[in-house]
């Protein structure tokens, strides 16, 4: 009781086949099979990598020694 025999697995499919017909399952599951096929070929052309433009100029700041600023060295007058 409680488990499925082979017997009860050919009644469940002969009464899909009766409600939905053997034309419907078949163009079912080739709609299926293209779906399968479109989503690996978008996976695939996920794949490869695109070049990334920059939509600005890249900018970089000089660094220049000798121009080093202190809290310590500055003079101010409290008071």
């Amino acid at each position: 009781m409680g488990g499925a025999s082979i017997w009860h697995w050919i009644v469940v499919g002969l009464i899909v086949v009766l409600l939905f017909g053997r034309g419907k399952i078949s163009d079912m599951m080739g709609d299926v099979a293209k779906g399968i096929k479109a989503f690996k070929k978008g996976m695939a052309e996920d794949e490869t990598p695109k070049p990334v433009q920059p939509s600005e100029p890249v900018r970089t700041i000089d660094h220049q020694a000798g121009t080093q600023t202190n809290a310590a060295t500055t003079d101010h007058k409290v008071g």
